[in-house]
């Protein structure tokens, strides 16, 4: 009844105002006294919407808190390139004597999760501007003409807001930049063009010595998506790469992040920082949260060691699943998890943190490992021994029950994985060729030779340990987990029997 409230009361003074000249009343003063009621109604109503959004934007400058690049962590040397290219902004006058040209444009790019965002609100912080922020996609409409409108409100919009601010800079952050910044190829996308035309538009327009001056900052992980014109000095003039950190960096991030929560003195958070090889700043803050969490389910008052632990199992492979199997399913897992451990062991020593037969997202079991330092740098050698641990599940069953299961889609498909990049590394029979050369059949036959004389070399390396899988898997049956140390001291012991 509501939803038609308005129709009823206008059909009624329609049909009240009908009847009284029929009657032969004067409806004359009645109007004036209906449109002035009207007007204050609409007044009244007009102002309290203000009022409301007004208090909702007070509220917001209110709690929000400025954030600086201390507060960042993992990223020194994109932070150092970072604030040089800011200093354009901050010296101003300094740079102006030697004749140097502001930056216009600054590119973050790098994986999810590593700060891109983050530095952008350090940036503004840092300029003392007016920070604003959109998302590629809220740029992008069907209809043709709406997101160029758009962009342009945003350029006009960082204005007004930094000189009612009194702010000399304003700082635009555009996240997912290559949803409207791909490559124009001609083709019927004409709302993506005029979009992307309007941007390149905006920021010619930005004089640099105009004030306030207008630092655009965007964000990718598809760098290589984007139009050359976005590209070129003038726009984005730097683009600074915001990678996954390596281990000193994880350990401040981590250090930063543990500051509000009460961790146990025996916590060792380098320890920490070596087995999450690979996380971002994101997973790393999401480590600590889910330790907490676990923590506060034993009723902990402190985050232990071994809750750290579980956050990083968790994060990497989720949650525990109560999916129940049967013990020929158990066995077999186990003896494939201890494939891949044994293998691990002895190609690459000290590298397994954890061996568990606990359903964990999609995995029945897992192995966990522990990288003795990180590797951004690979050898013809070392990715053969990854190719040897991820097939040493699968060669384990052979050996146990003579033949494979479903469960080795995951590791083949990471072998496949290895040897298309030693493929296009020429690390492989075919030498130096450019992959795309290759037909189905030739990469097929390079394929096979590499998977097949290493799951040779393998199943010859896990032959002779017949009485370590029997040993190890009585007690990860029973236990369920079997930690790197307990592994290896059973390695060392069968070693000694052996000899």
């Amino acid at each position: 009844m509501p939803k038609y409230s308005a129709e009823i009361g206008a059909g009624f003074l329609t049909a009240l105002l009908a009847f009284l000249l029929f009657r032969g009343v004067n409806v004359v003063p009645l109007l004036l006294a209906l449109s002035l009621v009207g007007v204050l109604f609409f007044a009244l109503r007009s102002k309290g919407q203000l009022a409301a959004a007004g208090g909702r934007r007070d509220a917001t400058v209110k709690t929000s808190k400025p954030f600086s690049f201390d507060d960042i962590g993992g990223q020194d040397r994109a932070k150092v390139e970072l604030i040089e290219a800011l200093d354009f902004l901050v010296k101003h006058e300094e740079i102006s004597k030697l004749g140097i040209r502001p930056l216009k444009g600054i590119l973050l790019t790098g994986p999810p999760g590593t700060g891109k965002t983050l530095m952008a609100k350090a940036a503004a912080q840092y300029t003392d501007s007016v920070y604003l922020a959109a998302s590629g996609s809220e740029f992008v409409e069907m209809y043709v003409g709406v997101g160029a409108g758009r962009i342009r409100d945003l350029f006009k919009d960082a204005r007004k807001k930094a000189q009612k601010a009194g702010k000399k800079n304003a700082v635009i952050f555009i996240d997912e930049i290559d949803v409207i910044g791909g490559k124009r190829d001609g083709g019927q996308h004409r709302e993506y063009d005029q979009t992307l035309n309007q941007l390149l538009t905006e920021m010619d327009g930005i004089h640099t010595n105009d004030a306030p001056r207008i630092l655009i900052m965007a964000a990718t992980n598809r760098k290589e998506m984007l139009d050359s014109a976005l590209l070129r000095p003038g726009r984005f003039d730097r683009h600074i790469g915001v990678e996954l950190p390596d281990k000193k960096g994880r350990l401040h991030i981590l250090t930063i992040h543990a500051k509000n929560k009460p961790l146990d003195e025996a916590v060792s958070l380098d320890k920490i920082a070596e087995e999450s090889f690979g996380f971002s700043g994101a997973q790393l803050e999401s480590v600590l949260n889910e330790a907490a969490i676990y923590a506060m389910r034993e009723s902990s008052e402190s985050v232990r060691q071994e809750h750290l632990s579980m956050a990083i199992d968790k994060v990497m492979m989720g949650e525990k699943t109560d999916r129940e199997s049967t013990k020929e399913e158990r066995e077999r897992v186990a003896i494939h998890e201890l494939g891949h451990a044994i293998a691990a062991e002895l190609v690459r020593p000290g590298s397994v943190s954890q061996v568990a037969l606990s359903p964990r997202g999609g995995a029945l079991g897992y192995v966990r490992h522990n990288p003795a330092q990180d590797h951004y740098l690979y050898t013809k050698d070392y990715l053969e021994s990854q190719i040897m641990i991820a097939l040493a599940g699968a060669a384990a069953e052979e050996m146990f029950y003579g033949g494979r299961s479903t469960g080795s889609k995951g590791d083949f498909d990471q072998a496949l994985s290895i040897v298309r990049t030693m493929v296009e590394c020429g690390l492989t029979e075919a030498g130096i060729v450019e992959d795309r050369m290759l037909t189905p059949d030739r990469w097929a036959q390079i394929t096979g030779g590499v998977l097949e004389g290493l799951m040779a070399r393998t199943k010859e390396l896990l032959g002779s340990r017949r009485p370590l899988f029997e040993h190890s898997l009585a007690i990860l049956i029973e236990k369920e987990t079997l930690g790197g140390e307990q592994f290896r001291e059973l390695l060392r012991e069968e070693q000694l029997v052996g000899a």
